[in-house]
């Protein structure tokens, strides 16, 4: 009786140590909004493979809740542009694709 009386003290005592730190663990567990705002932006800029200070403006906008900010084409690249898809819907490759791309930036 002595042996049983002994076993189920030391394993109430045993459970009212590990209910705090069960407790604790499950607060652990929840992230604020700001952690969890954090941890998607984080993963978008993996994602988008962001480094040094374009990382860090991205992670300024997104966890500021706005969109990153977009980066406008310069006159050159928009030709570029615009004669690379002017290729491509021509299905122009190798030297063709060269020319065509040659006499279409001079000509814009």
């Amino acid at each position: 009786m002595k042996a049983l009386l002994t076993l189920t003290a030391g394993l109430l005592l045993s459970l009212s140590v590990l209910a705090p730190a069960h407790a604790q663990d499950e607060k652990k567990k929840e992230l604020s909004p700001q952690q969890k705002r954090m941890g998607s932006c984080n993963k978008e800029a993996k994602e988008k493979g962001k480094t040094g200070d374009d990382r860090k403006a991205f992670m300024k906008a997104c966890l500021a809740g706005k969109s990153e900010p977009e980066k406008k084409m310069t006159p050159q690249q928009e030709k570029m542009a615009a004669c690379n898809k002017d290729a491509a819907d021509q299905k122009k490759t190798g030297d063709a694709r060269k020319a065509f791309m040659k006499e279409c930036l001079t000509a814009h």
